[in-house]
């Protein structure tokens, strides 16, 4: 379900920045794995392990997962622009080695991270008993997980008002859920002042 933003106006403090987009792509064609991890530098295929082989490029700087069917999982890019740029250069460097791909690759989004802060502090101790969908561990980990509800949106809270997020499938989105959930933080009386 898609995110409504309930704040008009940006807040001094408020923010997300992407940090990690993950899409899959098919380029429709098979493709020999074998043959790839001997021609491509830095790739890495044990099938006794994992069905797919690993490729990972410095320049620009990704990490993907190639498949036989010519499924791609790219992730390590800070954009959409940048993971379909990455996608491209795959298939240019499949090219180099005559294996052509022909039309266009279906791109999908399927998870973008963001780091950001909400603009107040936070007391979790107090949001796990008011906010259903939580999950908070103290001893184990210092951050609280709150599954959004009707979306697919995750958010990692920190006391100093810090947070991921993760489940997006737009930097709209992202930014979107963030205003929303500073609004269920303040309705709730659960945003400190910032430092």
């Amino acid at each position: 379900m898609a995110v409504k933003k309930t704040s008009k106006k940006e807040i001094k403090g408020v923010y997300a920045k992407t940090e990690n987009v993950v899409v899959s792509a098919n380029i429709h064609r098979d493709l020999p794995l074998e043959k790839l991890a001997s021609k491509l530098e830095r790739a890495e295929y044990n099938p006794e392990q994992f069905p797919g082989l690993i490729y990972k490029s410095d320049v620009p700087k990704f990490s993907a997962l190639l498949f036989s069917s010519g499924k791609i999982i790219c992730t390590g890019t800070k954009s959409l622009k940048d993971a379909k740029a990455a996608i491209a250069v795959i298939i240019k460097r499949l090219g180099a080695i005559s294996i052509k791909v022909t039309g266009e690759a279906e791109i999908a989004v399927q998870n973008m991270v963001a780091a950001g802060s909400v603009g107040g502090k936070l007391n979790l101790n107090e949001i796990v008993f008011k906010f259903e969908n939580t999950e908070y561990e103290p001893e184990q980990f210092p951050g609280l997980v709150y599954h959004l509800p009707d979306s697919h949106i995750t958010f990692l809270l920190f006391g100093t008002g810090k947070i991921v997020v993760t489940g997006a499938r737009s930097e709209k989105e992202i930014i979107e859920s963030v205003y929303v959930l500073r609004d269920q933080l303040k309705k709730a009386g659960e945003l400190g002042p910032a430092n």
